[in-house]
């Protein structure tokens, strides 16, 4: 009998054809890598879900399987649903110094911090797992300690860049390993796995200095209170506010709970440096004079209960926005929340404040994290791989990657643009995508993690639509007829007008249909509430165009 040939697998969980929930795993034989485990929020249309996360059921039902979580950095769509996964799978978790202390946080919050083994990795480490080894080099990106991936397999080399762009003169310094990456290359890559953030922007991505420059402009030339909004993640544009309040003789409020966070974890270990004396409380903020106070506060993306969403409609308790206030956003939205970010704005405006947004040359507050174009053409050039898959993006952005491979030589039917849960295997150096794993979305809501199903969202989007209609029934247990007429309550379906004859006209039309059943002994509850169902609905919808959720109600007596 013959053995199976070992293959190398590579495949995603999450991030594909999306912005967010990244989770990519590479297979070799009995050995699964998985890197990084990230969320993504939900859009409208998805009522009452806090947070989304990749669906890890292959991964669940081959745990044996499973060495190892290697994270690329510390943002939420890379480690956001770490704890989650933990729960499941507890496996080594390797990071840099900066990345887990952002993961401690969030292991603390979920009391699995005493039962993760938790690995800290840098550029230089080199570890094994199972038949793999993997090695690291440097990437700069807009959160401090990023780390792109080599991983050693007896097929050949896969390289996972995590998210980068090339910064030649970076706030931090951390500077992107290009030797390294030259040296990769020339070793030989057989499949490249890179991000596709910015595959339709042209050029280089700008310098985060060109930001600093600006925000201490912008300090300088403010009358009153400043305001200043970004993620709190981003360590370096953290630092230019602190600078630009140094330079003008403010001290530093913050405001929102992860941004308070993120600070104290950057100034813990060395990331950060903030001024003896220049952070103040909240509580401090109306006792200075207003132009000598900065606030540094999250709700860059419109998030409704951030701090900046409660400032700009006057809800934050004891700070408020005042008349010739400045308020910057010093990030650009993410795909979706632009219209939560320009509501923010009108508000902001309304409040009288100077209000500074845009990215690029509209007001140079922000810079991406992400690679243009000639980034990752530089990427592709200095790997040289033989295969390609472009990750992280929309697909509009990974086919434009694709384009952009081919332009500085991969073979055109070498990239695979591939789905959540296809697998790219590789035999002998010779790639396929021929199968494909289970795979999909685990939606977080409240304490609930994958309980709620597409049906229960149905029911809360039929809700918020249409409304319901709940019809109360009593029929007498001994004689089975309706002992007194049907009751129906509307929520959220009409109100006065023409509503209450709406509702008698239900009530009558309830009655003859349960009689109609009862005096056909079709008295089975289910029967009964079908029945009601149907005839109600299409009576409603006839006169009114709406379809409300009908719940009836049997009491028996």
């Amino acid at each position: 009998m013959s053995v199976e040939q070992k293959k190398v697998s590579i495949f995603a969980l999450g991030g594909l054809h999306e912005i967010g929930k990244n989770m990519y795993a590479v297979q070799y034989g009995e050995d699964i890598v998985v890197i990084d485990c990230g969320n993504k929020f939900p859009d409208e249309s998805l009522l009452g879900i806090d947070l989304i996360i990749p669906d890890i059921t292959y991964l669940v039902e081959n745990k044996e399987k499973v060495r190892a979580l290697i994270v690329t950095h510390g943002h939420e769509d890379h480690i956001g649903g770490i704890p989650f996964f933990l729960k499941k799978i507890n496996v080594p978790v390797y990071a840099t110094r900066f990345t887990l202390g952002l993961i401690e946080l969030k292991l603390k919050e979920h009391k699995l911090l005493r039962e993760t083994e938790l690995v800290e990795i840098n550029a230089d480490s080199n570890i094994t797992i199972g038949e793999m080894s993997a090695t690291f080099f440097k990437v700069n990106h807009s959160i401090p300690d990023c780390l792109g991936i080599v991983f050693n397999t007896p097929e050949g080399n896969i390289v996972h860049t995590g998210d980068f762009k090339f910064d030649l003169t970076p706030v931090n310094k951390e500077y992107s390993d290009i030797h390294k990456m030259a040296e990769i290359g020339k070793r030989g890559v057989l499949l490249l796995l890179s991000e596709s953030t910015n595959a339709e922007r042209r050029g280089f991505t700008p310098s985060e200095h060109i930001v600093g420059e600006h925000v201490e402009e912008a300090f300088k030339k403010a009358k009153r209170k400043i305001f200043l909004s970004t993620f709190a993640s981003n360590i370096s544009r953290v630092q230019q506010v602190v600078d630009a309040a140094k330079a003008t003789n403010r001290k530093l409020a913050l405001l929102g709970r992860s941004m308070v966070n993120v600070v104290d974890v950057a100034i813990e270990r060395g990331y950060l440096d903030i001024p003896d004396g220049m952070l103040i409380g909240q509580d401090e903020i109306d006792e200075m004079d207003p132009e000598k106070v900065a606030i540094l506060c999250t709700g860059s993306q419109g998030e409704p209960m951030a701090a900046l969403a409660r400032l700009s409609n006057s809800s934050f308790r004891g700070v408020e926005i005042l008349p010739e206030d400045t308020v910057i956003l010093a990030a650009g939205p993410i795909p979706g929340n632009e219209k939560n970010v320009s509501k923010i704005i009108d508000n902001l405006y309304q409040l009288g404040a100077n209000v500074i947004y845009g990215s690029g040359s509209s007001s140079g507050m922000h810079v991406s994290g992400h690679g243009y174009q000639e980034d990752l053409k530089l990427m592709l050039t200095l790997m040289k791989p033989k295969y390609f898959i472009p990750i992280h993006g929309e697909y509009r952005m990974l086919h434009h990657h694709r384009l952009l491979a081919e332009t500085v030589g991969v073979e055109q039917n070498h990239t695979f643009i591939i789905k959540n849960g296809d697998v790219v295997d590789i035999v002998n150096e010779s790639a396929l995508q021929t199968r494909s794993i289970p795979t999909g979305n685990t939606y977080i809501d409240g304490i609930g993690v994958g309980d709620v199903e597409e049906i229960v969202l149905r029911d809360r989007k039929q809700l918020s639509e249409d409304g319901m209609l709940v019809i109360v029934l009593t029929i007498s247990k001994s004689e089975r007829k309706l002992i007194t007429e049907p009751d129906a309550i509307s929520r959220g379906f009409v109100y006065g007008g023409n509503s209450e004859q709406l509702l008698r006209d239900v009530n009558r039309l309830v009655g003859k249909t349960v009689n109609e059943l009862l005096e056909a002994n079709r008295d089975s509850w289910n029967v009964i509430k079908k029945n009601v169902k149907k005839t109600i609905g299409q009576h409603l919808f006839s006169h009114t165009k709406k379809k409300p959720m009908v719940l009836p109600i049997i009491i028996e007596i």
